[in-house]
């Protein structure tokens, strides 16, 4: 990537183009895919539809009207998300066969829950109370996907089984660390009580530890910064098996979606350790064994991230997918989503974009300026090129905002336009989100606003939870 020197008020006149984009795209989604029937996923010809797999993307639909809520202040997108919310979330925070939580319910009863503290809308009915309700059983929930390794290592185990540890699941961790944040204590058999802090942390240092790469020679493809979808273990002893992968080429390269997973996963769980004190860290080996983990693991999918995509800023789905070899040296130049060979994907960039600014903020807060600016910038290259065409959909016809997204490259179920050989031109849920969620970031940051986060915002002390 060739990152460019920018500043949050450069993108403030492509921010408002997507907001106007944005707006109408999600009242017509709302109309085609209403509450009841299965969430939308991704686009075919422009239009949203379902796919079966897990329900992880409702979350997202829902998000995304109070996303555009907060950043235009249009109370329509508020009524809608709170009301889609009320309606169709519930079975979320139960859902016990997902390892999504902090996808579908921090999307969504999460923001309203930030809206409300911050007062943007009124709490007489009690509303605060029941998010907090629904969010403290999202945590635990969540957290009961227990798989237990020697050592006291363990995992929150991926919808595979027990024996399946994905990447992904380190950015739900945010429901956990909401939950705690709440007060919230899992109880267990026999009532015993169990620390979603603690399940968080191990959680986060067993996906670190099996699913990320440091180049210490782990084995022949051990590259800084590459990310494994997958890790796999025998149940039997707990013992450690293989790396795999659901939806990157193979498990020895690097599905850029998961590498994004990761990144923004622990920029975000790092912002989230600022807020605590270092005595509700003692415990788990205090702060520096807790946060140095998650520190080298996003900086080093961090570098290999900006090591490994085109100038602007744009992935291929997977760093090491057969195809690349026909398009010579693709990091010289932009990235072209309409070539023959193989797909690019714009939802792991948006993801991305969060991850490289929290990342960035947090190293500067930290006395490292020099490094965060390097990394708050790739951030915002990485997001003025999500904002303009071919990425950006303009169309009013086309239901999605982000496109040159891929969802499951080796199952085939990207749609490939007439007349192309590779998916090119659709949507996903996901990465519309996180295209909106990037831009509400950037646009508080020009505003001279603290950024957005999970529980309410940037951090600039380590302050207990408002108790009001």
């Amino acid at each position: 990537m060739k990152v460019r020197s920018l500043r949050p008020a450069d993108l403030q006149p492509a921010l408002a183009r997507l907001w106007a984009c944005s707006g109408p795209k999600i009242v017509s989604i709302d109309r085609t895919c209403p509450p009841g029937q299965s969430a939308p996923v991704f686009t075919v010809r422009g239009r949203y539809t379902a796919k079966g797999w897990t329900e992880w993307t409702q979350g997202f639909q829902y998000g995304s009207a109070l996303l555009q809520y907060a950043a235009t202040g249009d109370e329509a997108f508020l009524a809608m998300g709170r009301d889609r919310t009320r309606e169709a979330m519930a079975a979320h925070v139960t859902h016990f066969g997902v390892h999504d939580h902090g996808f579908n319910n921090v999307s969504t009863y999460g923001q309203l829950r930030r809206l409300a503290i911050e007062g943007r809308f009124d709490d007489d009915a009690g509303t605060r109370a029941w998010l907090e309700l629904a969010l403290k059983a999202s945590g635990a929930v969540q957290a009961r996907r227990w798989t237990e390794l020697p050592e006291g290592a363990g995992y929150i185990y991926s919808f595979n089984g027990p024996h399946s540890l994905f990447a992904d699941t380190i950015r739900s961790l945010r429901a956990l660390a909401l939950a705690h944040r709440l007060g919230h204590t899992m109880m267990g058999e026999n009532d015993r009580r169990i620390s979603l802090l603690e399940r968080l942390v191990r959680h986060a240092h067993a996906t670190i530890r099996y699913n990320v790469y440091f180049g210490t020679g782990r084995d022949a493809y051990d590259v800084r910064g590459r990310v494994a979808h997958e890790s796999i273990f025998n149940l039997n002893d707990g013992a450690y098996r293989c790396p795999s992968s659901q939806q990157g080429y193979s498990p020895f390269t690097t599905w850029t979606r998961g590498l994004a997973w990761v990144l923004t996963g622990c920029a975000e769980q790092l912002e989230f350790l600022e807020t605590l004190e270092d005595g509700e860290l003692a415990d788990l080996g205090g702060r520096e064994a807790v946060e140095a983990p998650l520190r080298a693991a996003a900086l080093a999918t961090a570098d290999f991230y900006i090591e490994h995509t085109s100038t602007d800023g744009i992935p291929c789905w997977d760093t090491g997918a057969p195809g690349l070899a026909a398009l010579g040296d693709w990091r010289a130049g932009p990235a072209d989503p309409f070539n023959a060979h193989e797909p690019v994907d714009s939802s792991a960039a948006a993801i991305a974009v969060t991850g490289l600014l929290r990342l960035g903020r947090h190293l500067a807060r930290r006395g490292e300026p020099e490094a965060g600016l390097r990394f708050e910038q790739a951030g915002l290259t990485v997001l003025a090129t999500l904002l303009d065409p071919p990425y950006l959909g303009e169309d009013p016809d086309h239901q999605g905002l982000l496109l040159h997204s891929i969802y499951h490259r080796p199952n085939g179920w990207d749609y490939i336009p007439e007349g192309r050989a590779i998916p090119c031109g659709e949507a996903s849920m996901w990465g519309d989100y996180h295209l909106r969620e990037a831009a509400l970031y950037v646009q508080d940051l020009a505003a001279g606003q603290p950024a957005p986060t999970f529980w309410g915002r940037e951090p600039d002390a380590r302050a207990k939870e408002d108790p009001s």
